[in-house]
């Protein structure tokens, strides 16, 4: 589950992290309120307007923004609210922007002696431990680092359920080229942000940049922050965070349904029992000469209402020609699965604009096929892999 920047920041906050203060608004009206109060609480007499997406290069998509009076703030977040921000992370629709954080201004004017860098704790996948990932080079996107500059980006890797050590949270300071002050509060601030990665159950801490002032102070100054969905039940108030307006609808009504569903980019809708068929069901579809449009695992039961919801589900995305339903009947038996499907097909009506494929395999595959055979429906029943593949292959050249 993916955080916006404030709620990141004060998840931070809550591990002794220092980040840079913010208040956030939904009007312009309350982005100037939010803009008085900070300058009574920080001092600050200049504040950044920053578009609250799920999204990274706010920035060049014109989503960050400085303003040097209440005037601007006004201007400024009433320019970014509702705006539909486009940026390299985005679609080529871009995200509607609903909200802004007004923030403190912790560029001191004048100041000279300041530094970014860019810091991030996430899961090395293949050696099953978690690691910070750190650069000199912060401010910019990493990837153009990683691209042109590879060897100014360095990691540490952490023992699983021991943090980072202290002699690894120096290193980074030391890498990172500090000294005095600034070294133990960089040290501080990263086992801080380890301790907040860990004990959040997160997946993803980047902060970027990090900002090393002046006066040797380090904040984050941003910071985009990804949740393991499977851990949430121990964080019911993270839980709570969830904006479902930045994700994709489609997936929001299935999980509303109990449904596991990926919206992809294909024209083969697919629809399955279990996490490890739906992979191969996608192998078979590419097989065919098509691609996958989705990943629709309906679980151990497959009962008309369930099976209604994923077509439906599925027919929301037009690039869809031809659907592909593959069933394994362990637990559940194939004659009751078909019995699902001819009962789903017949409550849609005419509504089923494309080809349909079924796949029964397991329990009573056999009846199930005849059943389907016998319904009257626009429906191709297969038994075999290979069945399958070839079926959904013509109906796509049919559709061609």
């Amino acid at each position: 589950m993916n955080l916006h920047e404030y709620q990141g920041k004060d998840i931070l906050s809550a591990f002794g992290v220092r980040v840079q203060r913010g208040i956030v608004a939904d009007t312009a009206e309350k982005a100037v309120a939010a803009a008085q109060r900070l300058s009574v609480e920080t001092g600050t007499r200049w504040w950044v307007i920053k578009a609250q997406v799920h999204a990274g290069g706010r920035g060049k998509g014109g989503g960050v923004k400085l303003a040097k009076s209440l005037g601007e703030v006004k201007t400024l977040a009433g320019q970014i609210l509702g705006m539909r921000l486009i940026t390299p992370q985005t679609t080529k629709e871009g995200k509607r922007v609903n909200q802004v954080l007004v923030a403190e201004d912790v560029y001191y004017p004048g100041e000279s002696d300041i530094q970014e860098y860019y810091i991030s704790v996430l899961l090395n996948r293949a050696e099953g431990k978690p690691m910070v990932v750190y650069s000199p080079e912060g401010g910019v996107d990493i990837e153009t680092v990683a691209t042109h500059t590879p060897n100014k980006i360095y990691s540490q890797t952490l023992a699983p359920g021991m943090g980072i050590l202290p002699f690894q949270a120096r290193q980074i300071a030391f890498t990172l080229g500090l000294r005095g002050q600034a070294f133990k509060e960089l040290v501080g601030f990263v086992t801080a942000l380890c301790q907040a990665y860990e004990k959040s159950d997160a997946s993803l801490f980047e902060i970027n940049p990090v900002l090393k002032t002046s006066d040797d102070k380090i904040t984050a100054v941003d910071a985009k922050v990804t949740l393991d969905n499977s851990a949430l039940f121990r964080h019911k108030d993270y839980a709570n965070l969830r904006d479902t307006r930045e994700e994709d609808p489609t997936e929001v009504e299935a999980g509303r349904a109990g449904l596991n569903f990926i919206k992809l980019d294909g024209n083969v809708g697919c629809m399955v029992n279990g996490a490890g068929l739906a992979m191969a069901t996608m192998d078979i579809i590419k097989l065919s000469g098509g691609n996958p449009a989705n990943f629709l695992d309906i679980g151990g039961t497959a009962d008309a209402k369930r099976v209604e919801k994923g077509f439906r589900i599925i027919l929301a995305d037009s690039n869809v020609k031809a659907i592909l339903i593959n069933i394994f009947g362990g637990i559940v038996r194939c004659d009751r699965v078909a019995q699902g499907i001819i009962d789903a097909c017949k409550n849609m009506g005419d509504t089923i604009p494309v080809p349909i494929i079924v796949r029964l395999q397991g329990t009573h595959a056999e009846l199930a096929e005849e059943m389907i055979d016998k319904s009257g429906l626009s429906v191709h029943a297969a038994v075999s892999l290979q069945a399958a593949s070839d079926k959904v292959g013509k109906a796509l050249t049919a559709k061609a």
